[in-house]
């Protein structure tokens, strides 16, 4: 009989990571058809191959290694998915649920330590610090739902690391009674380190992140410099005493406002760690627990119980009270809990410094039934977690079904046209619009290069293509798909019209020339016959630099622009451009048209952080110069002659826009001239006035005046042509 057990463990590298991914690979399908929540799984294997089951690997120090990185990475995630406005907003609530779900574990299991488990004080310490901290397991779970961004979710990662961190600084005090760091002057130097690490980290990680990025454009290069900053900011924590996830927490705080959530630099980044990190390091958790403790006897089975119940008991506490609190939803308050609820590596990591913490000649903090039971609780902890956050998210799913947003879809189109030519110039671009569409609709961007119609054609055909590729493989970098087209035309400007109407476009995002002396050609007759010859939106970007590295959008905003058609769409375009980049928005105009934009910004996004100035007359844009910055954007919304928001100061922007915004980041934009079903937003507008009315009457009919004008003349022309023949008729008589 053939005898496998000499093959057993598997010690070659290459089988390890073999077998691992094909964990990967097939541990969701199978949790899938037992509709079980994928994580699960992956512990449940890492408990099936490890030492304590079949042993069919080993836990070498690849498992280590990923499953630091991928500890790391839920933390890093985590705090780079965060809405940091809605962070800001929420921070009492985030310090109220994070001293919660901290005090009533560590209370409680403090409680039970010394009466039910007969641990001495400093034992029990070590095993509240233990349950009062969590890990955020599921988290993934969240991502897969979309949901990074709930209140919810955002409460439970700012508790995980208030939690944590009270949970490290008890630990310090407990173990510092032992050893040389007992005394005041290790507190007083713990503190100036944690707060030196925190300012140089603040300080620091935000200027290399803008020299990197405005000089670096290379994908590879971005991504492994933000891996970089990760482990930098780990190392940091753990050489003044904290763990290392709470450095890669305050890496992804830090780093968030660069790394946009539709941008392909945050794709590759989640795909990363969802595809390899996160699972290898649930693996791993799942390899260092043996179920046969449960069958020796002794006190590990009490410890276990012990710690499940009353730490699974004490997170809910904390979590509902803190819903009841906040007045959220049952969902919500299940979402907490379910997030909050699970232990990993942390809680054996604290164990592991009770393990060494030496109390007497032979004697630990932290004895083998403890750490056993920790490990087991551990197992238990993570299928409650996983369990209660799948259905949590289930509930806010279908509880925040949007119907109105259905309507919506089918009543607006958002289909951006992008016409590209220089390769160096069509990412940032591309970029522009992909920050300004709405991922629910989940349209195509639509990619054009038109090339002339002369003996250069087919050269120019094949390298438009290659543009066309380039674009194409940037947009779906970040999962967004992209209809393209070479086109060819006597005339460019013509060629974009002629595409613009066969995809049925809504709006233009094109570029412009870096450098330009003034002069009557400011514009040149390129995009001058564009934006003459289309009513629809036209975006004209002049962009210096990577849009993730600006600070500050400044919006001048012409009198009466509330009466053109697509005043909503250009403000709904620049919400969510402000949203994506985490950035301010300054809105200058009039007092009316400001009250407008903030209700609507109001309503519709209230975590974009905006302000409003007046400037009463546009002869007031050269003053704007002052305020604008190498990184800030500059947005003038202009007009069309003959429109209602059209005043004779416009005639002077091309020269005021090359004598004081030269070398400005620049967005020009020529809002839609006529309105129809698609321009019709449904998102809360305000009702039109007598006012509005009259200002909208009054465009229309300035706008459909060329037309009278010419139906007059060829009524004349008619007329003159039938007296002709009548003369010519009589004559004939």
């Amino acid at each position: 009989m053939l005898n496998l057990s000499h093959y057993f463990p598997i010690t070659n590298p290459t089988l390890v990571f073999l077998v691992v991914l094909l964990v990967i690979l097939f541990a969701p399908i199978i949790m899938g058809k037992l509709r079980i929540p994928h994580i699960i799984g992956m512990v449940l294997a890492g408990v099936l191959l490890g030492p304590y089951g079949l042993d069919i690997l080993v836990r070498d120090n690849s498992f280590e290694l990923f499953g630091r990185v991928g500890l790391y990475y839920i933390m890093f995630l985590a705090a780079l998915e965060m809405d940091m406005e809605g962070f800001r907003r929420r921070r009492k609530r985030m310090l109220f649920f994070g001293v919660l779900t901290f005090l009533i574990p560590f209370t409680l299991t403090y409680i039970v330590g010394i009466v039910a488990l007969r641990y001495s004080m400093m034992a029990a310490l070590v095993l509240g610090c233990i349950m009062s901290s969590n890990t955020l397991i599921a988290y993934p779970i969240v991502g897969r739902y979309g949901l990074q961004r709930k209140p919810s979710v955002q409460l439970s990662v700012g508790a995980t690391m208030i939690s944590l961190l009270l949970a490290l600084v008890m630990l310090a005090a407990v173990t510092s009674n032992y050893g040389d760091s007992n005394g005041w002057l290790f507190w007083l130097l713990f503190v100036t380190k944690f707060i030196g690490y925190c300012g140089l980290s603040i300080w620091l990680i935000p200027k290399l992140t803008r020299w990197f990025l405005r000089r670096y454009s290379d994908a590879v290069m971005q991504f492994i410099f933000v891996l970089a900053m990760m482990f930098l900011s780990a190392s940091l924590s753990e050489a003044i005493g904290m763990e290392g996830i709470f450095g890669a927490f305050l890496a992804g705080l830090i780093l968030n406002r660069y790394i946009p959530p539709v941008s392909p630099l945050m794709n590759r980044i989640e795909f990363t760690g969802n595809a390899l990190f996160i699972p290898y390091f649930l693996i791993g958790v799942g390899m260092l627990i043996d179920l046969r403790l449960l069958t020796a006897g002794g006190g590990v089975i009490a410890v276990v119980v012990w710690l499940v119940v009353i730490g699974t008991l004490a997170k809910a506490l904390a979590a509902y009270i803190s819903g009841l609190a906040f007045r959220l939803p049952l969902s919500s308050g299940n979402m907490m809990f379910g997030l909050t609820s699970a232990h990993a590596a942390g809680a054996i990591a604290m164990a592991m410094v009770g393990m060494k913490t030496e109390v007497s000649p032979g004697h630990y903090l932290v004895d083998g039934d403890m750490l056993n039971g920790v490990v087991i609780m551990i197992l238990f902890t993570c299928i409650i977690s996983t369990l209660v956050t799948e259905h949590a998210a289930q509930q806010i799913t279908l509880r925040d079904r949007d119907l109105p947003m259905e309507e919506e879809k089918g009543a607006n189109t958002e289909r951006i046209l992008i016409p590209v030519k220089y390769p160096e110039y069509a990412d940032r671009l591309v970029n522009l619009a992909m920050l300004m569409r709405d991922p629910r609709r989940g349209e195509a961007l639509i990619g054009l290069n038109v090339v002339y119609d002369d003996e250069h054609m087919q050269a120019n055909q094949a390298r438009g293509q290659r543009l066309l590729e380039q674009v194409t493989r940037y947009a779906s970098a970040a999962d967004v798909k992209m209809l393209t087209q070479v086109r060819v035309a006597a005339n460019i400007a013509n060629g974009i019209k002629h595409a613009f109407k066969e995809f049925q476009a809504s709006e233009i995002i094109i570029g412009m020339h870096m450098h330009f002396n003034v002069s009557n050609k400011f514009w040149g007759e390129f995009h001058q016959s564009l934006f003459n010859g289309l009513n629809r939106q036209i975006i004209m970007a002049r962009l210096m630099q990577p849009l993730n590295t600006l600070r500050r959008i400044i919006v001048a905003v012409p009198s009466r622009a509330q009466f053109e058609p697509g005043f909503y769409r250009w403000l709904e375009r620049l919400a969510r451009l402000a949203a994506n980049l985490e950035c301010r928005i300054q809105f200058y105009a009039r007092q009316d048209t400001l009250a407008l934009i903030n209700e609507y910004l109001t309503n519709n996004h209230n975590d974009v952080r905006a302000e409003y100035l007046v400037m009463e007359h546009w002869n007031g844009l050269p003053r704007l110069a002052s305020h604008i910055a190498g990184d800030h954007m500059l947005v003038v919304v202009t007009a069309r002659k003959g429109t209602v928001s059209y005043k004779d100061a416009q005639e002077r922007l091309p020269e005021e826009i090359t004598k004081y915004f030269s070398g400005k980041n620049l967005m020009i934009i020529f809002p839609d001239q006529y309105g129809d079903a698609m321009d019709t937003m449904t998102f809360a507008q305000p009702q039109h006035t007598e006012e509005q009315s009259f200002y909208k009457s009054l465009g229309d009919w300035l706008h459909n005046l060329p037309l009278r004008a010419r139906s007059s003349a060829e009524r004349l022309r008619e007329a003159k042509r039938k007296r002709q023949l009548d003369n010519k008729n009589n004559d004939r008589h």
